[in-house]
């Protein structure tokens, strides 16, 4: 839901900040306003062309930010986390500026964002209907996914496409054969070297650490056998040894206990120590003696370990990393055993198409249905929407090659009038036939549309009376389930609203201005007897406007 916008110096907007409200808001106003400019500045800020132009005189740039929640847009945070453009908190803050010489800047939660970006953000934040404007109901593409979405074929979807994508990893195995069968080859004769040299080893990590150790004993074993003694020495062995000296500290201060008994206690802390160093002399003793030079242990041991390294050094990897190598090697050949017949292969690949076609055949059987009951439903609005005659259609078309998503393209056509041959809802001429479509079609399918705002401009162009009415019930309507925004003319319209807001414009200084005021009751019962009654406001249009809001005078 659009939350608010910011406009700052955009064609004749100085100042503007807007908060917006769920359900159904019109805004209405003088021709010349500055309505239209509401939606011009939202278009902007989502990804459509700008040019210095849209810069109000005198500043050095436009700036706008629009702000959304995202509760009822999940495929827009799903999108920005994909990106890297998340806020913390279920908002988006998209923003852009376009300085006096035309150079635009955007801005997505303060991040910089491109504008093809702002384009794909803004498809999932809103749709504006109108002529030349930021619809996506234009593109084939979301043509096809609200059709899906209209008949529940989700579900069906997400299956053809998985088939399609394992056809087309199967495809893609059995071409790459083809292509790179001798490199293939020689990846493979080179894997079977690798895995002989290395299970010739018969290596293990347990086995080389254990060498490893033994080695780096062995080559040092002169000098530990002095370490060894020279430790011996010092703690029990030579006369100034360690334990003697605590010996003799010993003997002299039990001479003394007669004197003062308190040494007792001292002599006592003493004992442990000549204990724990007679314990470790013992130990290496026992070291010393069992510690001798083995030289031919040692060589045995160091060409085991040069076998080892070379290997290790002939596929550049670490002695450590043998048995992963080894693993990884049979893998691979394991796969390129099974991939090196191109029969084979293309059984899968044929075996993988059948079954992509299976699901795509259902897929489009039920998609004719889909689109059978769509065109009755939007024909039938149209028809109280002043297109009487007129007729809604949608045409599948054959793709030339499988897709992701079936073997069709959806294209929604319209005959606006009675006798006209459908076209697509892309070329239709006029702003308010387009709008009102739209309207129509977003009503039949507003239960699954996933789009949380829509904009309408030029809805009730050309109309009035009982259409208008119905136009107004509608977008009432669609209020219920989406954020619904609507520019109107007609007093039925703006009748129908929540919310109304009054756009005007005013000149000082020979510069114009437009501002936007939220409505009260009161203040909405005097538009809509302006919308009625022109210049001059009677009583009793006042009366009339109160009737059509609702409201007792």
């Amino acid at each position: 839901m659009l939350r608010s916008l910011s406009i700052r110096d955009f064609v004749i907007v100085d100042r503007m900040e807007l908060e917006f409200r769920p359900g159904f808001t019109v805004l209405s106003g003088e021709t010349g306003a500055g309505k239209s400019i509401l939606v011009e500045a939202l278009a902007l800020v989502l990804g459509a062309r700008g040019e210095a132009l849209v810069v109000r005189p005198g500043a050095e740039r436009a700036e706008i930010g629009a702000e959304f929640d995202l509760h009822d847009a999940p495929l827009c945070a799903r999108w920005l986390e994909q990106n890297d453009l998340a806020d913390e908190g279920a908002g988006c803050l998209v923003r852009r500026v376009i300085d006096a010489t035309g150079r635009s800047r955007a801005f997505i939660n303060g991040r910089a964002a491109t504008l093809a970006q702002l384009r794909e953000a803004g498809e999932f934040l809103i749709d504006i209907h109108g002529q030349n404007q930021h619809q996506s109901l234009t593109r084939s593409g979301a043509q096809r996914e609200l059709l899906d979405a209209y008949g529940g074929l989700t579900q069906s979807v997400e299956q053809v496409s998985a088939a399609w994508q394992e056809w087309r990893a199967r495809r893609e195995r059995r071409l790459a054969l083809e292509t790179h069968a001798a490199a293939f080859a020689a990846e493979r004769e080179q894997l079977e070297w690798q895995v002989r040299d290395i299970e010739a080893l018969r290596f293990t990590l347990d086995e080389w650490h254990a060498s490893v150790a033994e080695q780096a004993r062995l080559a040092h074993a002169a000098t530990l056998i002095e370490a060894a003694q020279y430790a011996l020495d010092a703690l029990s062995e030579a006369d100034d040894s360690s334990l003697a000296r605590l010996n003799a500290a010993v003997t002299r201060l039990r001479s003394v206990l007669q004197y003062d008994a308190r040494l007792d206690d001292i002599v006592n802390t003493i004992e442990p120590a000549r204990i724990q160093l007679k314990e470790t002399a013992s130990a290496l003793r026992r070291y010393g003696e069992k510690l001798e030079a083995d030289p031919q242990r040692q060589r045995e041991i160091e060409r085991r370990m040069e076998a080892v390294h070379a290997v290790a050094r002939k596929y550049r990897i670490a002695p450590e990393d043998l048995p992963q190598a080894l693993a990884r090697a049979q893998a691979r050949l394991a796969e390129l055993a099974t991939s090196a017949d191109p029969d084979a292969l293309r059984a899968l690949e044929d075996e993988a198409l059948n079954a992509y076609l299976a699901h795509a055949k259902k897929l489009s059987a039920a998609r004719s249905k889909a689109a059978k009951k769509l065109a009755d439903d939007v024909t039938r609005s149209m028809q109280s929407l002043a297109m009487a005659g007129g007729r809604f259609a949608v045409a599948l078309h054959s793709g030339e090659a499988p897709a992701a998503y079936g073997m069709e393209q959806v294209e929604f056509q319209v005959s606006p009038h009675k006798g006209l041959a459908p076209q697509p809802l892309a070329k239709i001429a006029s702003g308010g036939e387009l709008s009102r479509v739209s309207l129509a079609i977003q009503t039949a399918t507003s239960r699954v549309a996933r789009v949380p705002t829509l904009i309408f401009d030029e809805v009730d162009a050309g109309i009035g009376g009982r259409v208008a009415e119905i136009v107004g019930r509608m977008l009432k309507q669609l209020g219920e389930r989406h954020q619904v925004l609507c520019i109107t003319h007609l007093p039925q319209v703006a009748a129908s609203a929540d919310h109304q807001w009054q756009v005007t414009k005013e000149t000082a200084n020979g510069m114009a201005s437009s501002s936007v005021t939220v409505l009260s009751p009161e203040e909405r019962i005097e538009e809509i007897a302006r919308m009625l009654g022109g210049l001059k406001i009677t009583e009793t249009t006042r009366r009339h406007a109160a009737e059509m809001l609702g409201v007792k005078r």
